[in-house]
């Protein structure tokens, strides 16, 4: 989407202050404008249209984008992958479905903002449990549930607590605690200009409650890549795929050495089909992605 190019920037060399203070231009819509520009987006591909959509839920995109301080990222890499994915939520919303276009964005935005996290920290990976992905996105909200939120290395209780409530071990919430911690800031801290005292970090924490229409964007978005997975698995000979799903796609991995007596060969040679069998899926799964208009070029 062209409109990509016009839009404020968030920089370290602006300062994030300043970025937060230019988006806080651009009006909301009212919900007979924000129709009736999707309209014209949809029937006439209107860029101006687009870009007012866009801009209008810059401060949406910097609002959520502030609830993923903990990771260790530059915030304003955090909130321009956070603008990504509000254009691609404008690029794919339907006004006739009947819901605002904050609340269809609000799962793009943050679908953006996790895959970029995960790329950097290459941590949860797709061979890693659906448990551990969710123990790194949650474990921050889980230390605040228990007022732990300020601690370093966590009490035996609270690891024993947490641990139970996300369904990982004991270990892997030490570990992962460890890894993310000295990089909160605290929620109080404020980001108004200069002498205003009026917004503190918590005002811009995302609302993280779900509705129907979120419950189908996030339905609609995963069946998507579920069917493009599916697609790009045709790339893979019948023992690289099967070699995949056992040790990539199984919440609990079938070890190399079982794999090398199953396909008698040595175990080095069962990792070095799976490694080039994942990247084969991978380069696939990107190719059909932009093919498919999925991917929104920055």
């Amino acid at each position: 989407m062209s409109t990509y190019a016009n839009l404020p920037a968030p920089s370290p060399e602006q300062g994030l202050n300043r970025y937060l203070q230019e988006i806080r231009k651009f009006p909301l819509l009212e919900p007979e404008e924000e129709y009736m520009l999707a309209k014209r987006w949809v029937d006439h591909q209107d860029a101006e249209a687009a870009h007012r959509m866009v801009t209008s839920h810059l401060r949406l995109a910097a609002k959520i984008a502030m609830g993923y301080r903990g990771y260790g990222l530059p915030q304003a890499e955090v909130i321009s992958e956070a603008n990504v994915g509000l254009m691609q939520a404008v690029k794919r919303f339907d006004p006739e479905k009947g819901f605002r276009l904050a609340t269809y964005a609000m799962w793009w935005i943050r679908a953006a903002i996790q895959e970029y996290i995960l790329r950097s920290w290459s941590l949860v990976k797709l061979g890693t449990t659906s448990a551990q992905k969710k123990l790194f996105f949650n474990l921050r909200k889980a230390k605040a549930r228990i007022g732990a939120l300020e601690e370093g290395d966590l009490r035996p209780e609270n690891v024993a607590r947490i641990a139970h409530d996300l369904n990982v071990t004991e270990e892997e919430v030490i570990a992962m605690n460890r890894r993310l911690s000295g990089g909160d800031a605290s929620l109080n801290a404020m980001v108004g200009s200069d002498g205003d005292t009026s917004t503190e970090w918590q005002d811009w924490l995302e609302d993280e409650d779900a509705d129907q229409a979120q419950a189908y964007a996030e339905r609609d978005e995963l069946e998507s890549r579920r069917a493009l997975l599916v697609q790009a698995m045709d790339v893979l000979n019948e023992r690289e795929k099967d070699i995949l799903l056992q040790r990539r796609l199984q919440d609990q991995p079938v070890t190399l050495e079982d794999l090398s007596a199953v396909y008698d060969v040595s175990r080095e040679r069962i990792r070095q089909i799976e490694v080039r069998a994942f990247e084969k899926l991978q380069k696939r799964m990107t190719d059909l992605a932009r093919e498919k208009g999925m991917l929104t070029p920055v």
